[in-house]
């Protein structure tokens, strides 16, 4: 399994019923549905560039690749919002989903 970015270790540790909670939700909504692994990591990589997260993108990036997709499927799911969500946002996202790639 990849390292957790510090941050999410100290709210572990602070708030673990919380943090529990989060990681319940997500598992749940993962299961509400028939989406697989690869295509609900695209999803969410997608709503992370949408909001300018570059941790969440960095970490559905590890997770997308860790499901199957390739790395030309995950460049298309990011130039797939640019209408929706602007060209430059999209090329914040996809330099943050080459800090992954890359290193593999």
């Amino acid at each position: 399994m990849a390292k957790l970015p510090g941050q999410y270790v100290r709210l572990q540790k602070r708030f673990k019923k919380f943090l529990d909670a989060v990681e319940n939700l997500g598992k749940a909504a993962k299961d509400a549905g028939p989406l697989d692994d690869k295509t609900s990591h695209l999803v969410r990589l997608a709503a992370a560039a949408a909001i300018g997260s570059e941790g969440a993108l960095h970490s559905h990036t590890r997770r997308a690749l860790a499901a199957g997709a390739k790395p030309d499927e995950i460049y298309h799911a990011l130039i797939l919002i640019t209408s929706t969500i602007g060209f430059p946002r999209v090329s914040a996202s996809l330099s943050w989903a080459d800090d992954i790639i890359k290193k593999r």
